[in-house]
């Protein structure tokens, strides 16, 4: 399966990722200094295996089921689809082999020729999606995004992978949020061949990996990481993209303070204009209060698509270093 162009989330925030290991150890303490981004990204993973995306009947009585992953075709292992169709152009026998990873089980199904040969379009070896870059930090050489882990919207699960690389997307079209009925962002991968980073870890406060040193037009001035005692109720702003590339600031106000999280509506009437609110694709849009890097935008409120929730940027500091 090659990249699409045409990147679209689906209806939730976690819409769909251990590359290079890094060993340096990350905290934010105070007088930390980061990049904040906001630019919108396109996501690309190689998954590690085939997997089945439907419930689909494979003979009389058995199914493979949405999330198992196939190990083995008459006895030779596979671990892209390009194996499966090579081998499948192999087959002369009327019955196949397979052998199935399911939720940690070994699961052995005698399918049926034609029905294998029917599976291919409910077989993936890849997932991708959008989101934004939240930061860099140029002293360790990585990155962070989203705020939150990723889903794959057919999987239901965060998907196992092999390797995975972010890429600088451009916005081509936006979709409206109201409420009770989230927006989004369509956009497209804007050079396929330079990666902005690859992808380490996908964890519950965001995706992190190695920064691509050689993609120097997207950096910005670093920031000093604010502690979450030191925000305030009041005005902030987020840097994050609407259109093209180009990356905004736009105000908003914070209105509620937890101790992992804050609440903030969106005042500025540009953006409103433009995005009716918060949209799919924003998360991982950089907050930013008195000059200081707050946290990342990670969630909407569905029916009031003005107001949402954000990750204190301390807190997806340390996802860093979770594996």
């Amino acid at each position: 399966m090659g990249w699409s162009k045409r990147l679209m989330l689906s209806v939730s925030f976690a819409t769909l990722l251990n590359f290079l290991p890094i060993q340096n150890e990350v905290s934010a303490s105070s007088g930390d200094k980061v990049i904040p981004m906001g630019h919108s990204i396109g996501i690309q993973m190689d998954l590690s295996g085939i997997f089945v995306t439907n419930d689909v009947l494979v003979n009389n009585e058995q199914w493979l089921k949405a999330g198992d992953s196939i190990i083995r075709l008459n006895g030779t292992d596979i671990v892209s689809l390009g194996d499966f169709e090579h081998i499948m152009m192999k087959v002369k026998k009327e019955k196949i082999h397979m052998n199935i990873s399911r939720k940690g089980a070994s699961v052995e199904v005698l399918a049926e020729k034609d029905a294998v040969k029917r599976l291919l379009p409910f077989l993936k070896d890849r997932t991708e999606g959008t989101g934004t870059l939240t930061y860099v930090d140029p002293q360790r050489g990585t990155y962070g995004a989203l705020g939150h882990q990723i889903v794959d919207s057919s999987l239901k699960s965060p998907p196992p992978f092999k390797n995975g690389a972010i890429y600088l997307s451009e916005i081509e079209q936006i979709k409206k949020s109201m409420p009770g009925s989230p927006g989004y962002k369509i956009s497209s991968i804007v050079e396929d061949e330079e990666y902005l980073g690859t992808i380490r870890t996908n964890g519950i406060y965001g995706i992190f990996g190695a920064w691509n040193d050689a993609y120097k037009k997207v950096l910005a001035e670093p920031l000093e990481i604010m502690q979450p005692a030191e925000l305030q109720a009041g005005a902030a702003e987020i840097f994050t993209t609407v259109k093209g590339t180009e990356v905004e600031k736009f105000s908003i106000q914070i209105i509620d303070i937890e101790e992992e999280q804050f609440h903030f509506v969106l005042t500025d009437a540009k953006l409103l204009e433009t995005t009716g609110g918060i949209l799919q694709g924003m998360s991982g849009s950089p907050v930013i209060q008195n000059g200081k890097f707050v946290g990342a935008v990670t969630h909407m409120f569905v029916d009031e698509p003005k107001k949402g929730a954000g990750l204190f940027l301390v807190t997806m500091r340390d996802g860093e270093q979770r594996k």
